[in-house]
């Protein structure tokens, strides 16, 4: 199949609405082009809202890096952004055909991420790919197939693995230096707000719905989704485990023992407490996720604020001879502290768009600092994670809620959230509720959950997708 029927191939594929597209591309894939340092690298930016102006600004201080198309729903950012000779669009598939553009920049909404992955692997183009990588674990598998496939660049928006520092830090855990790590535990506890409630309307003149909405199955627009809200919605959003969380959580899984792909179990217990508003995912949660080898994953989520409130966004690692890292201070098992003394890790320099664009300019995967598997493994344990939320049940808001059976680390941690949220925000014992999540066992080598609760949980491995933007199974991409 030539280029050019390829390229007619996939947008006759895509552009017809509601045909049932499958996106499988037949023949030879289109390659990467190998770009001297000298040469123009031209990258669309894919949502220019807030954090897609952050991509713009980095790309553009580039030398020999131009920006020729950007790529947002919102009609408006396209004008304002204010970019010189680049193109404007609401559908990513027109920038896709552009056979001079080499990659695509991707800041929209948590459910296009693998979808944007998936179509720019299948046109030849590299993608850096906001957090999270995926929106659900099924697409994240697809996208690491496309990835693959098709030979191209795939770098995750996870910037702590163009960390020079964290990298050494991370090196140490996994040499033994401080013993055997027991549990990784990340935190992502921040203030937010409520937002609210607002009406269900037409969406406005200045926005692409069709374009906005994409896979999402959504049938009817208010002004919650647009913008940035969309990440407390589940057909939209993953919640700040998976928006701010993802961070922390791809550190936390970075530190396990290497080769590790997917937790074996897990579960969840939180709620959305004191705000009255429209979201749906917890504003508070303890999680925890076991892998084969007996090492646990803890994550904290805490989103609400006070005088006071204890920020902390951040990983502490524990020892099983009761040392821990605790910031970037190890405290052995005798109480003694120092700074953690880190080993020389191997990176790709330039930080978060540098790095990419290196690895893109050599078409050499193995320079991408947290590349597409990466992605996937540390995304789906977030995923397994907000699946048993998600199916959980409701009990009263008190210390008996979280059982973590003779888990003394878990309940002390579980604890800890509570007082803050019983003490610190006001809520009364006994009168609200927990969600409290079953304990869902899953095979990492099929990617779906067995045993007990295991048909409602394996209905959250796959969202619902609009037809005109269905993906193929991981074997067809």
């Amino acid at each position: 199949m030539s280029r050019l029927h390829r390229r007619k191939f996939l947008r006759g594929a895509l552009g017809a609405a509601g045909a049932a597209a499958t996106f499988h591309i037949s023949g030879t894939k289109v390659g990467a082009r190998i770009l001297g340092a000298n040469e123009r690298f031209n990258v669309a930016i894919v949502g220019v809202g807030g954090r897609g102006r952050g991509h713009l600004g980095s790309f553009r201080q580039m030398q020999n890096v131009d920006v020729t198309w950007l790529v947002d729903a919102d009609r408006r950012r396209i004008s304002h952004a204010d970019v010189p000779n680049a193109k404007g669009t609401t559908d990513l598939r027109e920038a896709l055909d552009d056979r001079n553009l080499d990659a695509i920049s991707v800041a929209s909404p948590n459910h296009w991420h693998s979808h944007s992955v998936i179509l720019s692997a299948q046109a030849g183009k590299h993608c850096y790919v906001e957090k999270p990588a995926s929106h659900d674990i099924y697409e994240g598998r697809v996208a690491l197939a496309a990835a693959e496939k098709y030979g191209v660049i795939v770098q995750h928006g996870t910037q702590q693995r163009s960390s020079q520092g964290r990298a050494d830090m991370i090196k140490a855990i996994q040499s033994g230096r401080y013993g055997k790590l027991a549990v990784s535990h990340g935190f992502c506890c921040k203030p937010r707000n409520g937002i609210g409630h607002r009406p269900i309307e037409s969406p406005p003149d200045w926005l692409d719905w069709k374009q906005w909405c994409g896979p999402a199955v959504i049938d009817h627009y208010h002004g919650n989704f647009v913008h940035y809200n969309w990440h407390w919605f589940w057909v939209t959003g993953n919640g700040d485990l998976n928006n701010q969380g993802t961070h922390e959580l791809d550190v936390a899984y970075w530190a396990l023992e290497p080769g590790l792909t997917a937790p074996i179990r897990a579960m969840a217990i939180g709620g959305r407490f004191v705000w009255d508003d429209q979201g749906e995912t917890p504003n508070t949660m303890f999680a925890i996720a076991e892998y084969p080898n007996g090492q646990k994953v803890f994550f904290n989520v805490r989103n609400v604020n006070y005088d006071g409130y204890p920020r902390e966004v951040k990983n502490d690692f524990y020892f099983e001879d009761g040392g821990k890292i605790l910031g970037n201070t190890y405290v052995s098992p005798s109480g003694e502290r120092q700074p953690v003394r880190g080993e020389r890790a191997e990176i790709t320099p330039g930080g978060t768009f540098g790095s990419f664009v290196a690895a893109c300019r050599a078409n050499d995967p193995s320079m991408v600092n947290g590349d597409m598997k990466v992605a996937h493994y540390s995304c789906l344990l977030g995923h397994v994670m907000n699946n048993s939320y998600r199916i959980g049940k409701k009990v009263p808001f008190n210390a008996k809620a979280g059982r973590f059976g003779d888990d003394a680390l878990a309940y002390e941690e579980f604890m800890k959230v509570h007082e803050i949220m019983r003490d610190g925000v006001g809520v009364p014992e006994d009168r609200a509720e927990y969600i409290v999540g079953p304990w869902l066992t899953f095979n990492p080598e099929t990617e779906q959950f067995i045993g007990e609760h295991a048909d409602e949980a394996n209905q959250l491995l796959r969202d619902p997708r609009v037809p005109e933007f269905d993906i193929p199974s991981p074997e067809n991409v």
